[in-house]
């Protein structure tokens, strides 16, 4: 099913979740430590991050340095196709991103989604390598993830970059995008970041799931401006929760989002890890039950990899009475 469809069934509101592939050099048991727990609360569709390959210097004997093109997780098919092998009836939402990666070469990834029997998909940019100013394009590649929704969108009306492909059978994927409360940090401003965000959708995007924040006022604002410019389509609020007191900074920096000084100062004052873990779960918690009682469907959760906490807020939120 589509997440589209999921979002205007008209259902009860829902948690639906993120996941972080394991690191390269383990096996899909990995996986499923992180997966296992979150089905208790029978999620609708999981998303699948994506991580594009990176750059290492590898010492050499003599002193010099061999550069080498290396994947630091299994590849996005591979991932989605030992999810559907656990939980056939789960609906998985891979991430697809720009970066690292030709044009043809992202139609191939998209097109072997598709022969799983894929329905959605994420469509992102991604980020720069490591050490870059501003992200480059592959030769080839596509600079915005608009250029991306285009080509996906092309490829459900049966049109391939490949030349060769004749009649070649039409997609049907469900496109989401990242929308940012708090703007994207190479937007000029909110309202150009929307602008940015417009140009997505007009490419054939069909709903938008947002970036974490931690301030309900701030992503309520962005919704606000989304449809004053004429986005209507779906918007799921992102949440993860903090989980220890070095997130104050490691956040901002990762991230660049803001966290309020209301929960700085709480997470100051906690004594032990314990503690500022607890806190994390707390303001998500509230958070999530003020999300919910201004109407909104569905609420998207990062995990990390790490569930645990993410289960208890979901446990609260979603199942006590």
């Amino acid at each position: 099913m589509k997440v589209i469809d999921i979002l205007n069934s008209n259902r009860r509101p829902f948690a639906s979740f993120e996941l972080v592939p394991p690191l390269k050099g383990s096996d899909a048991s990995r996986l499923y430590q992180s997966l296992d727990p979150l089905m208790e609360f029978k999620p609708p569709f999981i998303n699948i991050t994506c991580h594009r390959d990176e750059i290492e210097y590898i010492p050499n004997a003599d002193g010099t340095y061999t550069r080498m093109t290396l994947a630091k997780r299994p590849g996005t098919v591979a991932i989605v196709a030992a999810i559907m092998r656990r939980y056939p009836d789960l609906e998985i939402v891979p991430h697809v991103i720009c970066g690292g990666s030709s044009s043809s070469r992202v139609e191939s990834e998209l097109l072997d989604l598709h022969f799983l029997g894929i329905h959605n998909i994420v469509a992102l940019r991604g980020d720069a390598l490591p050490g870059q100013k501003h992200f480059i394009p592959e030769p080839d590649g596509f600079s915005h993830s608009s250029e991306l929704v285009g080509m996906i969108s092309d490829l459900n009306r049966g049109k391939y970059l490949d030349p060769t492909v004749k009649q070649g059978l039409a997609t049907d994927f469900c496109i989401g995008v990242a929308g940012y409360p708090e703007k994207h940090f190479e937007a000029a401003n909110i309202e150009s970041d929307i602008m940015h965000l417009r140009q997505k959708i007009a490419a054939g995007a069909d709903y938008i799931v947002t970036q974490m924040f931690f301030d309900n006022e701030r992503f309520y604002r962005f919704v606000d401006s989304c449809r004053k410019a004429g986005i209507t389509v779906p918007i799921i609020p992102g949440l993860k929760p903090i989980s220890s007191q070095r997130q104050i900074d490691m956040l901002p920096r990762s991230f660049h989002i803001d966290i309020p000084q209301q929960l700085v100062s709480l997470l100051e004052k906690t004594k032990t890890a314990e503690d500022a873990y607890r806190l994390g779960i707390d303001w998500a918690i509230r958070q999530s039950r003020d999300l919910l009682e201004h109407g909104f469907p569905a609420i998207h959760y990062y995990t990390m990899a790490k569930p645990d906490n993410v289960c208890q807020i979901v446990r609260e939120v979603f199942l006590v009475p």
